[in-house]
């Protein structure tokens, strides 16, 4: 596991706190019966594995990190936390019907991790890949400086830019056509939980205690107080198993 990813363990708690969760509707256009049997990988603090748990029958959430595993462990005690990595996934041969990644996939996102979920998957089952993104349709609340020194800090730091597309990803391992949609939602913090939503993200969490503290302190100065209306997208990527 690299560095960053490894950072969100230091900002658990904050991740928890003030990552957006994800509306029901995001699994209807999923072909999952009710009684599935599922497996959410990177789980995290478990903001997708509550949404599954309200749908289908048995949840097994796998999350490597220890400190975002007790929070899934707390929060969500109807799913079944395992420690356990992508690439080495801690389940039988064709035993779920359907695996999730929730803002998890880019992590993992290569051929051995393709055909590990595959494994595990029955035939006919499906890998859907659920993530989080700003809705550029509407107006967002934040102050534009704000936003530009995020992108800033993003730019320079993150590890994820050359990341291949997923559904290119996907193609590779034995599955079927990709399927895509959308569902609006807001995320709603005040000033406070925008700070630590920050501190949450890994080109952020990463870095050395005082480089984060005078980033978060710029952030601070550039955002007034207030409650912000964060407009955003849940994505769904699909396709089922061959």
């Amino acid at each position: 596991m690299t560095e960053p990813a490894r950072s969100f363990d230091l900002a658990a708690e904050e991740y928890e706190r003030t990552r957006p969760s994800y509306p029901t509707q995001v699994l209807d256009p999923l072909p999952l019966a009710a009684g599935a049997e599922v497996l959410d990988v990177g789980a995290g603090t478990g903001k997708l594995t509550r949404v599954l748990v309200e749908r289908y029958a048995r949840v097994v959430a796998v999350e490597p990190l220890d400190r975002m595993r007790a929070i899934l462990a707390r929060v969500v005690p109807e799913a079944e936390a395992r420690p356990g990595r992508a690439e080495e996934l801690p389940l039988a041969d064709a035993s779920v019907d359907g695996v999730f990644a929730g803002q998890a996939f880019h992590w993992f996102a290569n051929d051995e991790a393709v055909a590990e979920i595959a494994r595990v998957l029955r035939p006919g089952g499906v890998l859907c890949l659920v993530w989080n993104g700003p809705d550029e349709s509407r107006a967002n609340p934040l102050p534009a400086p704000y936003l530009a020194y995020l992108e800033m800090l993003r730019a320079e730091r993150s590890v994820l830019a050359d990341t291949p597309p997923f559904a290119e990803v996907i193609a590779r391992g034995p599955f079927g056509d990709v399927h895509e949609a959308t569902v609006a939602h807001d995320h709603v913090l005040d000033r406070a939980g925008l700070l630590d939503n920050a501190r949450s993200v890994s080109w952020i969490a990463s870095r050395p205690d005082r480089e984060r503290a005078a980033v978060l302190t710029r952030l601070g100065e550039l955002l007034p107080e207030g409650t912000y209306v964060v407009p955003n997208l849940a994505n769904v990527l699909w396709a089922v198993r061959e």
